[in-house]
């Protein structure tokens, strides 16, 4: 039996290099570099861990985003994957993660035959984690978010998997197909090969528009079937520098006491 594997990655901005313009307090864009979003790349991972196993596996990577999002998904490509999917369209532009997961979820449709798919837990440019669960209630399929171990039964069918909690772990087994969102203690993703990159040259990848995965602009993608949107970005104010009180005498503790009262009075 072949699995089919949907991975669903995001191109995004290198958060290291981020700035906000003074004037719009939007995010500075140009000039930053973009990469494959950190969990996304062990989703990938896993689904190429799976491939090392089975080589009949197959593949496929879909995103949304600008014409430049090629690049990423030939990354995609060169690290294993199959076939890359390009969701690109100005009438997607301003999606929210509502939106945004009504065109992937439409993309996974389009792609149709599917038993696993994997994206990241969050991107780095939003932190909301919401993306991949929503498209999972789309697509009316069981999920599994914040999967930090992977285990794939004989059956091919069943999956156990490890969630992470704040104070420990679930241990949950799900059926095929479903979806599942990795964090990076799943796995430690690999660095594309030279053969892996000149392969990627022909493997196949894909871009749709809005029309053809057939959702509306007016009611389901876009800037304005979006039902939130960022009223502004800004950098926080630096705190100022801390006061050190070093010792564990009366007096240090008198001194400490004043400082707090002082600064509950600001």
């Amino acid at each position: 039996m072949a699995l089919k594997i949907i991975v669903c990655a995001k191109q995004v901005p290198d958060t290291n290099e981020i700035k906000i313009d003074p004037v719009t307090k939007t995010l500075k864009r140009e000039g930053v570099p973009a990469i494959l979003n950190h969990d996304d790349a062990n989703a990938l991972e896993e689904a190429l861990r799976i491939k090392d196993k089975y080589p009949d596996t197959y593949i496929t990577v879909i995103t949304m985003g600008p014409p430049q999002a090629v690049d990423m998904l030939r990354q995609c490509l060169a690290m294993g994957a199959d076939e890359g999917i390009l969701a690109s369209d100005r009438a997607l532009g301003g999606s929210d993660t509502w939106a945004t997961s009504n065109a992937l979820a439409a993309t996974v449709r389009k792609v149709g035959d599917y038993d696993i798919i994997f994206a990241g837990r969050q991107a780095i440019d939003g932190d909301t984690a919401q993306v991949g669960p929503q498209m999972a209630e789309k697509l009316g399929l069981p999920q599994v978010t914040y999967v930090k171990q992977f285990e794939l039964a004989e059956d091919m069918q069943t999956i156990t998997v490890h969630r992470a909690l704040e104070d420990g772990h679930e241990i949950i087994r799900i059926k095929t197909p479903c979806v599942l969102t990795a964090i990076h203690q799943l796995n430690t993703p690999r660095l594309p090969s030279m053969k892996g990159i000149m392969a990627a040259r022909k493997k196949p990848v894909s871009t749709y528009s809005a029309a053809d995965l057939g959702v509306d602009p007016d009611k389901e993608v876009g800037l304005l079937a979006s039902p939130t949107n960022v009223y502004r970005s800004f950098t926080p104010v630096p705190r100022g520098k801390g006061t050190m009180l070093e010792g564990e005498s009366n007096e240090q503790a008198e001194k400490l006491l004043i400082g707090l009262k002082a600064k509950l009075a600001i």
